[in-house]
């Protein structure tokens, strides 16, 4: 039994109207498996499928924000209280030594299970890091203190590997080794991310798609193509998963599912469980308690 977590950044879950992308963009996909689209009024647990809603706040003022969700989101602690306010963009440095620690990759390596981690780290990528014109994001961090290797282009080439961007259309205008690597269907995508469940009991992918969207920065039709990928690659990973595999789905604060706004908001996340693992998730509440529910759930992984 598997288990692959796909983060994505910037979606909150919110009752449908006409102001809400997810309730107005077609997501065949995702309507077939809930009877409805992603929002708020489908919320429930039924055999092998979940739908619930996480509180993104923790109990601080203001907006919720990527630097510290992501690291409650990994570290299953409250990081906004530690840190004393919500901080964007990329971890605390105070909170990265613990990150690391606690992180949900390293501690699932602890009992013997294999991790992988999708997403494909470009050439370019480093070279910001080392001149500081970029800082490590939370699953960077998480992934060098559990000691797991980062895919690189020659991964993505032999379909190991996926964008953050989903399809790949974008790696070429940000890293010119890039350029021969043909992007792929959103679907294809999916059927990838499944295959990978057949080498590691734990597969993580992260996509920054519907944050971008969310904030404008993706032109006219960003927030479309956003929610279009995403149906895609739950499609592909639906079409090649086996029966045991599981799939878990959810963000870190809200933006996208309200189009009115270029900001964050404080809608919950979603919590989309998908698979025989799905009931062990129906207690989640907040985002700083699935790190645990995922290792309380790996008992049953190893039945």
């Amino acid at each position: 039994m598997t288990l692959t977590f796909v983060f994505l950044d910037g979606i909150g879950l919110a009752p449908a109207s006409a102001d809400n992308p997810l309730a107005q963009v077609p997501m065949p996909t995702v309507h077939r498996l809930l009877g409805g689209p992603l929002t708020s009024e489908q919320i429930g647990y039924r055999d092998h499928l979940l739908l619930t809603a996480l509180d993104t706040c923790l109990g601080v003022d203001g907006l919720p924000q990527s630097g510290t969700n992501h690291v409650a989101l990994l570290a299953g602690i409250n990081a906004p209280a530690l840190h004393g306010r919500h901080q964007p963009h990329f971890p605390p440095v105070a909170l990265r030594p613990l990150l690391a620690e606690r992180s949900l990759f390293r501690r699932i390596r602890e009992r013997g299970l294999r991790v992988a981690f999708a997403n494909v780290f470009t050439n370019s990528y480093w070279q910001a890091v080392a001149s500081r014109r970029l800082r490590h994001s939370a699953s960077v961090i998480a992934a060098e203190g559990a000691s797991i290797d980062l895919r690189t282009l020659a991964d993505l080439k032999q379909g190991r590997a996926l964008s953050w961007d989903i399809t790949g259309e974008g790696l070429a205008t940000r890293d010119p080794e890039a350029v021969t690597i043909e992007p792929i269907s959103p679907q294809l995508a999916g059927e990838r991310l499944a295959r990978l469940a057949t080498e590691y009991e734990f597969v993580f992918f992260e996509s920054f798609l519907p944050d971008l969207a969310g904030h404008g920065r993706l032109g006219t039709h960003g927030v479309r193509e956003a929610l279009t990928r995403i149906d895609g690659l739950i499609a592909g990973w639906l079409d090649a998963r086996r029966h045991q595999d599981n799939l878990i789905i959810t963000s870190d604060h809200g933006n996208i599912e309200q189009a009115s706004t270029t900001t964050h908001t404080t809608a919950p996340a979603p919590l989309l469980v998908i698979g025989p693992l799905a009931e062990h998730f129906r207690h989640v509440r907040r985002i700083d308690e699935v790190a645990d529910a995922i290792l309380q759930a790996l008992p049953a992984m190893s039945q």
